[in-house]
């Protein structure tokens, strides 16, 4: 879900484009963050703890913590909150630590 109208902020949103969640395809806009798109396409899930393999999302929006990690591109650890969308993009949920090989 996005805002589309707001009394106070005017959204002048660029070009759509698409990407890629675990294999399905995603509509974003140019300029939106790659979390920013998953939430309107309602995707809340980014990633699985190692530990007790709970969900976790976004958290703090700003690149500040590490709820939002996934594997964007076939590279772990991206902070999707501060990433901008890209068309094309092949985005995965992360699992655990995230693979450096």
């Amino acid at each position: 879900m996005r805002i589309e109208e707001h009394p106070v902020i005017d959204f002048k949103r660029k070009n759509k484009i698409h990407f890629f969640f675990e294999d399905k395809k995603i509509e974003a806009y140019e300029g939106e963050t790659v979390a920013a798109a998953l939430i309107a396409s309602g995707n809340i899930t980014f990633r699985i703890t190692d530990k007790h393999d709970r969900p976790r999302g976004l958290f703090c929006s700003v690149g500040k913590c590490a709820s939002c990690l996934m594997v964007v591109d076939g590279k772990p650890n991206v902070m999707t909150c501060v990433t901008p969308v890209r068309e094309g993009m092949l985005v995965k949920r992360q699992k655990g630590k995230g693979d450096l090989t």
